[in-house]
């Protein structure tokens, strides 16, 4: 867990996918600074659509955003669900993987896989 300096935002993962998460952010240097540089947009409240942006395609999804990693090269996304704490933080939860988007518009998979996201309940745990 991350969490901005004002505590209004904070970054969680997903404790079944943590590991594949994890394992993949730690593959090298480049995807290390690539998450990095996309949670201090998040934690910063910068709205930037290229590199973090709502997968907002139906009502279900509303909550779901993707974290994008170099587009037009891999455009690997992290899959995320944002919810709201009792106390008001705003809580960014990295919940899904998923390698080697293959174009612009949304595949079934990839759908499947956002409303799958849409579907998740989380209890946080510090």
């Amino acid at each position: 867990m991350v969490s901005s300096q004002d505590g209004k935002r904070a970054i969680y993962v997903d404790s079944i996918n943590k590991e594949e998460i994890l394992r993949y952010l730690r593959q090298d240097e480049r995807h290390k600074k690539k998450f990095k540089y996309i949670t201090d947009i998040i934690l910063n409240d910068i709205k930037n659509p290229d590199l973090y942006d709502k997968e907002d395609i139906n009502q279900k999804t509303k909550a779901v955003t993707a974290m994008k990693f170099f587009k037009g090269q891999e455009n690997d996304r992290i899959y995320c669900k944002e919810i709201k704490s009792e106390t008001g933080t705003k809580i960014v939860v990295t919940s899904v993987l998923y390698k080697r988007k293959k174009s612009q518009k949304l595949s079934k998979k990839e759908k499947a896989i956002i409303n799958e996201v849409g579907g998740y309940e989380y209890e946080i745990q510090r």
